[in-house]
């Protein structure tokens, strides 16, 4: 039975080169991506599984990434408990969590996941397409990001409302209704193949750390608990963007296996204080891959360069990737030119 390089890094077993895949690696920059979207609208790439399976594979074939992240998006959620949701240019809920009120309105329940089963049977058609060592991962959107855009609509701009609704009742009112369903969509990805579930936070750093540990984590810890006791077996990657050391160190002793991070946080430091808890996953900054391809070799190698000078203990829990998603129109040279400068440095 072949390994998995990306499980080997998550269990901090790797003494291979490190394993490497990209958030957002099938989407808008990407040929294939492209041609699928003249023939299907964004809500059929994610919910026909045939389609969301060729979607999710196309970066695979082209790139040879060693995982395949499922196509799909974290708002579907959401949408099954009656937000309602459209895409023009961009996400758009059809209303808001203006009041506490309001979140009664949601329904949500552990039942509602059956809704959500497009998810999993495209997992189970990647399942058998991808070759025996590359990992297949799903995703949830995290507690407080869900609440961020049922409240604002979006995870962008001063979130003030989203802030007082920490404290007004309406996220408290929200992870209640959402809760089971999270769960349930979690171990449905774990049960249809993925090797991993992911956790996406992107709004975590846009609150202050107290708020964070008072509030925010214990949520996570409930999320990952209840998780953990239904698929023992299955890895949970929390990812938070424009986070620091202070926010990662409240979560020490939550049950998850590999933290994700921004390319804020110098790399090499964060494999140096959390290393040893976590496998580390990130965190180049996907702004790099729009640099003349010689100025992005030279910043990948000084890069890569620094995380092979920790040596090879230090380097056995990394997922190396961005500290984000592939942003459109970024040049699919330069994602080859960091594939193959990546596998050349640490053969």
């Amino acid at each position: 039975m072949q390994k998995k390089l990306l499980l080997e890094a998550v269990y901090h077993r790797n003494t291979s080169r490190p394993p490497v895949w990209f958030m957002r690696q099938a989407g808008r920059y990407h040929a294939h991506y492209q041609a699928l979207k003249k023939n299907f609208t964004f809500i059929e790439l994610c919910k026909l599984p045939k389609i969301a399976c060729e979607t999710t594979m196309g970066p695979i074939r082209d790139f040879d990434f060693d995982a395949a992240i499922l196509f799909s998006d974290i708002l579907f959620p959401l949408e099954v408990m009656g937000m309602g949701l459209k895409y023009d240019e961009g996400p758009k809920l059809d209303w808001h969590l203006h009041s506490v009120k309001d979140a009664e309105k949601l329904t949500g329940g552990a039942e509602k996941v059956k809704e959500l089963s497009y998810q999993g049977e495209a997992m189970a058609l990647i399942r058998k397409e991808l070759s025996p060592e590359k990992a297949l991962l799903g995703f949830v959107g995290a507690p407080l990001t869900l609440f961020c855009y049922a409240v604002e609509g979006s995870h962008q701009g001063v979130l003030d409302s989203a802030r007082a609704g920490i404290h007004d009742g309406r996220y408290h009112a929200f992870i209640d209704k959402i809760h089971d369903l999270l769960v349930a969509n979690m171990v449905m990805q774990a049960r249809s193949g993925a090797d991993a579930v992911a956790i996406f936070d992107t709004c975590a750093g846009e609150f202050d750390p107290a708020v964070y540990r008072a509030h925010i984590v214990p949520e996570l810890k409930r999320l990952m608990e209840a998780v953990r006791k239904q698929c023992p077996d299955t890895p949970i990657i929390y990812y938070s963007k424009k986070t620091t050391p202070e926010y990662w160190r409240a979560l020490r002793g939550l049950p998850f296996e590999v933290l994700g991070v921004d390319w804020n946080q110098d790399l090499v430091e964060v494999l140096r204080e959390f290393g040893k808890e976590w496998a580390i996953q990130g965190n180049i900054d996907p702004h790099w891959l729009f640099l003349p391809a010689a100025e992005l070799e030279q910043k990948l190698r000084e890069r890569f360069t620094a995380v092979l000078e920790l040596g090879p203990e230090m380097r056995k829990g990394w997922i190396c990737g961005l500290g984000h998603g592939v942003l459109p129109k970024t040049p699919e040279e330069n994602v080859r030119l960091f594939l193959r400068l990546q596998r050349e440095m640490f053969k």
